[in-house]
Parts: C-alpha cells; structure tokens; sequence
C-alpha cells in the first residue's frame, strides 16, 4: 500500500505524528510515576528506593533493544515513503523474530542472576530483597515488554502515533488498576510489595499486546500480523544485517547510558536510601520533560526517512528546522512548569520534607538542560534517517565516558550527591555543540541517498 502525499504544510505533519507520540511518552512516564506514588503511599520510601535501584538495569535492556529497533524503523520509513510496503513488512517480521529470541535469553539469565545484578549495584542492604523481587519480575517480563515496545515503534515507520498510543492507554490502564490491588491483596490476590508494580505491569503489557495484534487485523493496517507478516517472522539475515547496521550504533549509544546510569546510581547508593528515592524520584519527574523532547527527535526521522525514501532530499533542513524550534517551545514550556511546580509534584512521591526537599534540590540542577539535550537529539535524529549512525554515536558515548563519568565521579567525592546531577547539563551541553558541528561542516556535505 503505497504512501499517499499530504498537502499538509511541515509543522502541521509535525503535530499530527508528535502529539500522539507525545502523549504516548507521557503515559509510559505516568504509570511509572504513579506506580512510585502507590509504592511510596502505601508501602513506603524503601519500596521506592527497591524499584529506583532496578531502574537502571531495565533501562539497560529495554534502551539497548530500542536502539536497534530504531535501525527497523528508518528502513520502515525510507520503504514506506518509496510505496514498498512488502519490503515494510519484511523489515517488521524479521525484527519482531529478533525480538522476541533477545526477550527470552534476557528472561533466563536475568531471572536467574537477578540478586547478583543488584549486588553488583550496591543496592542498601535495607532494600535488597524486595529490589531482587521486583528485578526478578521484570527480568522475566522482557520478551513481552520487547515485544510491545519494539511493536510500538515499528509502527511509527509508516506514521502510525495513534495505534501505538491508544494501545499505551489500555496498558496504564490495567497496571494502575492491578498494582493496588496486589499492594494490598485484593479479591484474593497474594500482597507483593514493591513487586506489585512489576508484576502488574507484565499482566497490562500481555493484555495490550494482545489487543494491538487484533486491532491491526481489524483496521487492514499495513503492519498487521497477518499471513504475509507472518511468512516475514524469521530471523532474516540479509534484513537483520541492515537493521544492525543501522541500529546497533544506537544500541550500544543507549547501553553506554545504561552502563553510566549504573555507575552514577553506584555513587547515589552511597548516600543512603533517601538518596535513592530521590533518584528515583527525580527520574520520574525528568521523564516528563525528557519523553517529548525525544518525540520531537523521533518525529524528525520519521519524517526524515520518509522524505529520503521519496527522494525528497530537499525537504531534510525544513524537517530538522522545525524539530528543533518545536523541541524549544515544548521543551522550554514543560520545564517552566516543572521549575514552578517542583515542591507539589514531589510531594506525591514522598511525605518525608527531608527527601522532598534534597529530591526539589537535585531536579533544579538538572532541569533546564534538557533543552539542550533535546536539541542535540533532533540533529542526531536527522542524520540517522539517513543511515549515518557511527559519528552520532561516537560523539554521545565520548561525552558520556568523557564528560559525564568523571564529572559524577570527582564532583560527588568533593560536593555530595548534588554532584552527580551537575554532570547531566555538563554532558548535554557539550554533546549539543558536538552534534551541531558534525551536523553541519560534515553531514549537510555528504550525498543522501535511500537505503536498500
């Protein structure tokens, strides 16, 4: 089914693939918001501290999968703005199969290892049990949290935001109605602790799951799973080969991030548990602001890979143009509102002023440097589009290990905990200013041509 052009003026097409996307972003940061909240209300600062220590672990898994699946994305996008939507579909199943073999070795070893790996964090002794229950769950979760997630994206290739965001309302849904009623053990449920929430989430992404593949079939979507997706669901090496090609730079970009957050939640842990709930916490509340700042970039490659699949090479400065004053604009307005309201929004995670207070102190750092964090990934997101991922890449991991590390490392020993948050605007600034300098003297020189 071959894309049809729209007489849509730019900024138009971007809100109609943003908002959604946006609004998709929000609910994830919602639910894990409000699951904290529950873990905090009803059971308690350490809970919210046992959950915060798992994070950067899952964030390990699912940000590495993501960031290949961003390499199925453009070749979606490139094909389905050339009207090849056999070659679309042929992307999306070899992908799915991946997918699904990485979920399942994540789900074996890391069930199995789930106390070593929060060992090796440093999780407080306080903690650690229900840390451990609430990995184990979450570890075990992932070929069906891969599964959905990868899904969610792939469908963003052929500019499709609805389906993925109305498939994220059914998931929240369901996982703030389960996770109280497996705190407190209603309707004859066994109480879980801090693994409520993990629990509840996998129980909400099988129903959404399996909501979205009859959603599909129901619509004729393009990327349904149907018989032809169906003959596409193998491990395709030829496709997979391209896919890695593209996404892996990406993937191993969020693995480094992965890996750093660990490091710096290591230096968190040594403050205490308050400290790790004001991580946690703080998390959170950046995630708001964070989501949609990587909307915008994600809507530049879409809107990227489309317009290079159509030969349309043109159009590329317009696109990243627009990103990056709509990244300004939303961006900047969300963090207003976040430096405003700081105090009241931390207060429904926690009713102790002490944790409230450090956690308001450590979001002020780190607040206002999401715009140029944004603004750096709207750039990335272009050249990406365009299959050039290595320069990108090189230069997030060189700030990362460059900046970000050391920073967190020498300015905690000299300062406290402030100090590993004072690394964030360092890192983001100066990748900002990388990425526009190879953006600009290198990439808008090259010759862009689709991807075959």
């Amino acid at each position: 089914m071959p894309a049809t052009p729209t007489p849509l003026p730019l900024w138009k097409r971007f809100v109609v693939l943003l908002v959604p996307m946006m609004a998709s972003n929000i609910l994830q940061a919602l639910s894990g918001t409000l699951n904290s909240v529950y873990l905090g209300h009803m059971v308690g600062v350490d809970a919210v501290a046992a959950a915060s220590a798992v994070f950067p672990i899952s964030f390990f898994f699912i940000a590495f999968v993501m960031g290949v699946s961003s390499g199925a994305m453009v070749l979606i996008g490139q094909a389905w703005g050339a009207g090849d939507g056999d070659r679309a579909k042929a992307v999306t199943g070899a992908t799915l199969a991946a997918t699904v073999v990485v979920g399942i070795v994540i789900a074996i070893f890391g069930g199995i290892f789930a106390r070593q790996l929060m060992a090796m964090l440093g999780t407080p002794a306080n903690v650690l049990a229900e840390a451990v229950a609430y990995a184990r769950v979450v570890l075990i979760s992932m070929p069906i949290l891969f599964l959905f997630l990868v899904s969610t994206v792939l469908l963003r290739g052929v500019g499709d935001t609805v389906t993925p965001l109305w498939a994220l309302c059914l998931s929240t849904l369901i996982g703030l109605a389960v996770t109280p009623a497996l705190i407190r053990g209603w309707l004859g449920l066994p109480p879980l602790g801090a693994a409520s929430a993990a629990v509840a989430g996998l129980v909400a992404f099988i129903v959404a799951l399996a909501w979205l593949a009859v959603h599909l079939r129901r619509r004729h979507h393009p990327l349904a799973p149907d018989a032809v997706l169906l003959r596409h669901l193998r491990l395709d090496g030829a496709i997979l080969r391209t896919v890695l090609r593209i996404g892996l730079p990406s993937g191993v970009q969020m693995v480094i991030i992965a890996l750093a957050e660990m490091v710096l939640l290591g230096l968190v842990n040594q403050f205490g548990s308050n400290a790790t709930a004001a991580y946690g916490a703080v998390n959170q509340v950046l995630a708001y602001v964070q989501f949609p700042a990587m909307s915008v970039a994600i809507t530049v490659s879409i809107l990227g890979a489309q317009a290079i699949g159509a030969g349309r090479i043109e159009r590329l400065w317009p696109i990243t143009r627009t990103g990056l004053l709509i990244n300004l604009v939303f961006t900047g307005g969300l963090i207003a509102i976040a430096y405003l309201l700081s105090r009241t929004i931390l207060g429904f995670f926690f009713t102790d002023p002490a944790v409230i207070e450090l956690a308001q102190q450590l979001l002020h750092i780190v607040l206002w440097s999401i715009i140029p964090f944004g603004m750096g990934g709207v750039l990335a997101g272009m050249m990406r589009a365009s299959g050039t991922v290595l320069a990108p890449t090189a230069i997030s991991i060189i700030t990362i290990i460059g900046v970000e590390v050391p920073v967190a490392w020498i300015l905690s020993d000299r300062i406290g905990v402030e100090g590993v948050w004072i690394a964030y605007p360092a890192t983001f600034v100066t990748m900002l200013l990388l990425q526009a300098a190879y953006y600009t003297f290198v990439w808008r020189r090259k010759a862009i041509q689709r991807i075959v």
